[in-house]
């Protein structure tokens, strides 16, 4: 999967847990709680949704990866390698 692909994989699933933001223009290198409003169990809900539709294995310590939409693709790229990008909401 590519960096785009990737940063539109993580839309995806924050667009399934909180259908109301608004994900069109989020900067990628700001952090995602100054943008929209996710608490932490919608980022364990991201999690989860990773899990489910990638089969990513996160740890609960490196759930700070998921900070900015920049640090998410660089945490999933290598982990999402060769996979097809599975969107719910296009």
């Amino acid at each position: 999967m590519t960096r785009d692909e990737t940063i539109l994989a993580v839309k995806d699933i924050i667009s399934t847990i909180a259908p109301d933001e608004e994900l069109v223009g989020l900067d990628t290198a700001v952090p995602l709680r100054d943008q929209i409003e996710l608490d932490s169990m919608d980022f364990l809900d991201i999690v989860m949704e990773l899990r489910k539709r990638y089969s990513v294995q996160m740890p609960e310590e490196d759930y700070g990866e998921l900070n900015t939409l920049d640090s998410c693709a660089d945490y999933l790229m290598p982990r999402l390698e060769g996979q097809e990008l599975k969107l719910q909401n296009a």
